[in-house]
């Protein structure tokens, strides 16, 4: 076994004796488009060169359907981004660090600003490369380059040309690219089905609790229009009511309302306030804030009491919580909602139906971006939902706690999997691309 020698390099480690280390602008050379040349989204059409973006790198290749094109003469101006079979990109901006090698290329083709080109001077493998810019090699120079920036947003061509990695001779390099080429391939294999598996889970998961909300557990029941724009149709013996019909709902007080300099450390007479942890990990002891009897005061109209239930309202949302008898007395901070159940109502039923009331609300209201807060009172207060008798709200509620954890535990057990999976391969690119296990050892 060859000896190994300390490379003098944090994101690295040890290496074996035989190796090298060398900054990538010294193997290669790297270019991209100076700014946009005046490119802009305008100029984009239906045929013409294609232009690689970020969004278009698909399983270490281009997707090139998904490509969009531009003139002809964006392709001439720009030389050293005419790319071609073989070259290694990587992006800059947007999801930084995907890698690709571009193969299959339809046409001419030119880069957007936020893609690199890399090509390496003879003697470096590109497709050694490749892995090791997929490996924790790389990821750990870039968070070491930007420890402390919490917001960084691109790869700097410059910044790039600096990073320092290890590497054996060329006929090496080679080995170890085509046994990560196979052997990754065969995780990779395994980490699309298991991700492919949660997600069929999840939509079941969804499907089924939608179903069971709005249809009952009797199928074979006359049934009527609901009035509902998520649902067509209920049983014919259910209500369809408002939101605000089944309970009373508070937003918590604005932000400049509860500030930092009123907290107070838990002592007798103080007041919990209650934060977005305690709706999404469903405890409600999690947390520190507490405020005096004179700040709560002026605060109470946000209180709560045994029963209510807190919902998530910012980032993470919809992740609902019924606060149990024993609770301390308190208010929410302003990234929760508080509902309070009419009587007569299935405080469970109302969560399972609002996380599907919720989804399309979501989908209706997002325009497509992200959705990171809870719909407006406005809207949300003026959905219909479908309503069941009583002695069905606590029958459906009795089935959905028996089936949605079974189905979250085989989801939990599958990304658990999934994990583990990821893990082995992150960790076997990392140590075949520094040195620490070699080829040869399996070969």
């Amino acid at each position: 076994m060859e000896t190994m020698k300390e490379s003098g390099i944090q994101w690295i480690g040890a290496i074996p004796e035989s190796w090298n280390t060398k900054r990538i602008k010294y193997m290669t050379t790297l270019k991209g488009r100076i700014g946009w040349q005046g490119l802009t989204s305008e100029e984009y059409q239906d045929e013409g060169a294609y232009l690689i973006t970020g969004v278009d790198f698909a399983n270490g290749g281009i997707d090139w359907e998904n490509c969009v094109h531009v003139p002809m003469k964006r392709w001439e101006e720009a030389k050293d981004i005419q790319i071609q079979d073989g070259d290694l990109l990587i992006t800059k901006d947007g999801t930084i660090g995907k890698v690709a090698i571009v193969s299959n290329i339809p046409g001419e083709t030119s880069l957007n600003s936020g893609v690199l080109r890399i090509m390496p001077i003879d003697g470096y493998s590109k497709r050694f490369l490749y892995w090791v810019i997929k490996s924790d090699e790389f990821w750990n120079w870039f968070n070491y380059k930007n420890a402390g920036n919490s917001t960084i947003q691109h790869l700097y061509q410059g910044d790039f040309a600096e990073f320092l990695y290890a590497f054996p001779n060329y006929l090496e390099q080679e080995a170890i690219a085509n046994f990560l080429d196979e052997y990754c391939g065969k995780l990779e294999n395994i980490i699309n089905n298991l991700e492919l598996q949660i997600e069929t889970l999840k939509a079941y998961k969804k499907s089924y609790l939608c179903e069971i909300v709005t249809q009952g557990l009797n199928s074979n029941i006359p049934t009527k229009e609901s009035h509902i724009e998520w649902c067509e149709l209920i049983p014919s013996h259910w209500e369809t009511l408002r939101m605000q019909d089944i309970a009373l709902y508070k937003k918590g007080p604005f932000g400049s309302a509860v500030t930092v300099d009123m907290f107070i450390e838990k002592g007798e007479n103080t007041y919990k306030v209650y934060e977005q942890k305690n709706a999404i990990q469903g405890d409600a002891s999690l947390g520190w804030y507490y405020l005096s009897y004179e700040d709560y005061r002026g605060l109470k109209d946000f209180s709560v009491s045994p029963g209510d239930i807190i919902v998530s309202c910012a980032g993470t949302i919809g992740k609902c919580y019924i606060l149990s008898d024993n609770i301390e007395p308190g208010i929410i901070n302003q990234a929760l909602m508080r509902v309070r159940i009419n009587k007569g109502f299935n405080k469970s039923y109302f969560i399972y139906l609002f996380d599907v009331a919720l989804e399309y609300m979501n989908a209706k209201y997002s325009n497509g971006s992200a959705i990171k807060n809870i719909p407006p009172f406005s809207i949300l207060k003026k959905q219909n939902i479908p309503v069941p008798p009583m002695e069905e709200q606590n029958a459906i509620v009795a089935e959905l706690d028996y089936k949605i954890p079974l189905i979250d535990d085989i989801i939990n057990k599958k990304e658990t999997q999934l994990s583990v999976m990821k893990n082995h391969r992150d960790s076997l690119i990392f140590e075949y691309v520094t040195g620490k296990k070699r080829v040869k050892e399996v070969q």
